[in-house]
């Protein structure tokens, strides 16, 4: 991480406060039900995502998108604790890295917001009764509402 991004994200979880719908201080450990692979498969479009388990102080995560045999879509994914705060820093392909501050959390969801962001604002991560991951990006993009679901099985990693 460059030393521009870190002074981002500390300036970011300095001035943003606390969380206001959740009791406590989230830690990195409470989002351990991340860990893992996921994919959601159609004929000929498929999205893998995989995090590895907390320790450090961090989970690290990667996804990709791949259509008709070539990589359309890549993300280098972090999950980071920074004292009392936990930070989900994206840099996905073609963008500049974006730090988003844990908002909500508990066993089964985790909600991350950047006000200032472009798009998106929100990214969410919520597991399903069945086992799956249901993840979305919401927020404004041109003064209008957008929301994208990403729908995902756990997958064998390999």
């Amino acid at each position: 991480m460059s030393h521009r991004a870190a002074f981002l994200i500390v300036f970011f979880v300095a001035f943003t406060g606390p969380s206001p719908s959740q009791e406590g201080t989230p830690t990195i450990e409470s989002l351990a039900w991340l860990a893992g692979c996921w994919e959601n498969a159609s004929d000929n479009m498929k999205t893998e995502e995989q995090w590895m388990k907390p320790s450090g102080g961090s989970m690290l995560g990667v996804s990709r998108t791949v259509k008709g045999g070539k990589t359309m879509w890549y993300e280098f994914l972090q999950i980071r604790q920074y004292g009392d705060s936990v930070v989900y820093i994206a840099n996905p392909s073609g963008q500049k890295e974006a730090a988003f501050k844990l908002v909500r959390w508990n066993d089964k969801e985790a909600v991350f917001e950047n006000p200032a962001h472009d798009f998106p604002q929100r990214i969410i991560y919520e597991l399903q009764t069945d086992g799956s991951l249901h993840a979305r990006i919401e927020g404004k993009q041109k003064g209008k509402d957008r929301v994208e679901h990403f729908p995902m099985k756990r997958a064998k990693c390999g």
